[in-house]
């Protein structure tokens, strides 16, 4: 176990106090139709990705899409990792061979195809998911939205892609897909790879409850965790920082990460909802089964206080390895 994540471990101590919820909350997805509520995370994208940052800009700008870098920059780290020439794989879309295109040729073609997405979108009264989505998959997954529902699921994408594929499955073993296959068309788990290179703000949550845990939360991103930590003036540990925020939204947690597990309705990851907690295990050693909590917020994303506190990739081995699954607030 290396010291970074001990620093995420919480040892047992005296409870302030056995609280059990008081307030009932319900928590809506994250993937609203603002485009202009994502961030990107920096942390998670190559420096390969990055040093095209000012190119994408650039052209985000000329194609009356400046609101979507941070995307754009995402779709690249999926598509490419920022390597090699085509780096938006955006050549095919002009009818040529996959790979010929050089990385500025690449990244102007990527965003003028995105911002057609984008006016797709708004015409159809679609969510920005839904043109995320429409990348991998082509324009015609928006106007299929359109006609079910106007909003991006995973559901949707799946119904989309088994059609197209006429039900034809593959072997796919990336851990966005819990039964590790997906049809053969497109890749329908496009939108949480690239979220997993986006960060919500508080624009994102639908929900007033969740908004409260979230813009107190969020006021301490970056700061370091700090073992036994549960107020401002202390600092943070993962335990304190979610009984801390959630207080704000008028609802008690008990102190540690273990009596917050015991206290909630135990559900799977799939099944989380923006608000919900997420639990760990083995993440130190101790007695106790649970050792992490994070504040989940949509797309296998959490908020926790890590060293330092801020968003953290569901998906990454680390996590995969200790999770436990979700808990939400027992009404």
């Amino acid at each position: 176990m290396t010291k970074k994540w001990l620093a995420l471990a919480v040892l047992p101590i005296i409870l302030i106090s056995l609280l059990f919820f008081s307030v009932a909350m319900t928590a809506d997805d994250d993937d609203s139709g603002d485009t202009t509520a994502l961030v990107v995370d920096s942390m998670n994208l190559s420096a390969e990705v990055l040093k095209y940052k000012s190119t994408v800009e650039k052209y985000c700008k000329e194609f009356g899409i400046p609101d979507q870098v941070t995307v754009i920059l995402a779709i690249m780290q999926v598509e490419s990792g920022g390597k090699g020439s085509d780096v938006m794989q955006s050549s095919e879309s002009l009818g040529q061979a996959p790979g010929s295109l050089s990385p500025d040729a690449s990244i102007k073609q990527g965003v003028k195809y995105f911002a057609s997405l984008i006016k797709s979108m708004k015409a159809t009264k679609t969510d920005l998911n839904t043109a995320i989505q429409s990348y991998n998959f082509g324009g015609a997954f928006i106007n299929y939205v359109a006609t079910h529902g106007k909003k991006y699921s995973l559901q949707i994408a799946s119904d989309f892609a088994k059609e197209k594929a006429g039900g034809k499955k593959v072997t796919y073993t990336n851990p966005v897909s819990d039964e590790g296959w997906r049809y053969a068309y497109g890749n329908m788990f496009y939108v949480s790879l690239v979220s997993q290179y986006l960060s919500p703000t508080v624009a994102n949550f639908s929900d007033k409850t969740v908004k409260a845990i979230m813009t107190e939360a969020l006021k301490y991103q970056g700061t370091p965790y700090v073992f036994g930590g549960s107020t401002p003036t202390t600092g943070f540990d993962c335990s304190g920082l979610t009984s801390w925020a959630y207080a704000k939204a008028g609802i008690k947690l008990p102190r540690t990460a273990q009596a917050q597990y015991d206290a909630t309705q135990h559900i799977s990851i799939k099944s989380a909802k923006a608000g919900d907690l997420v639990f760990f295990k083995g993440t130190y050693a101790t007695s106790d089964y649970i050792t992490h909590v994070g504040i989940y917020v949509g797309n296998m994303r959490m908020y926790n206080a890590g060293d330092p506190l801020g968003y953290a990739n569901l998906n990454t081995a680390y996590w995969q390895v200790h999770l436990v699954g979700a808990g939400r607030i027992k009404k």
